[in-house]
């Protein structure tokens, strides 16, 4: 099961955002609470940037891989070559 990227369930945190003050006047006007939208878009940034480091080390993790199958060749092909040898041998 997948961690959560943060606890939904802590307590709130009063914080100073600059905002464009025409937009904020006219996102409030039309009943847009402000908190849960940036709370939103946090979470959804923070989603992204957590994705971004996953591939970035999957990448790291995939090109030495690659690398030991170069210079060692592939771990796969060795164990089937050993087990075809023991059946070979039984």
């Amino acid at each position: 099961m997948r961690r959560p990227l943060f606890d939904p369930s802590a307590r709130k945190k009063t914080v100073s955002l600059t905002l464009n003050g025409d937009l904020y006047a006219k996102a409030k006007a039309r009943g847009i609470n402000a908190s849960q939208v940036a709370e939103a878009a946090l979470a959804a940034a923070l989603a992204a940037r957590e994705a971004d480091e996953i591939r970035a080390d999957i990448e790291m993790d995939l090109a030495a891989y690659n690398a030991y199958v170069d210079k060692h060749g592939s771990p796969a092909e060795m164990l089937r070559d050993h087990l075809a040898d023991r059946d070979d041998a039984a």
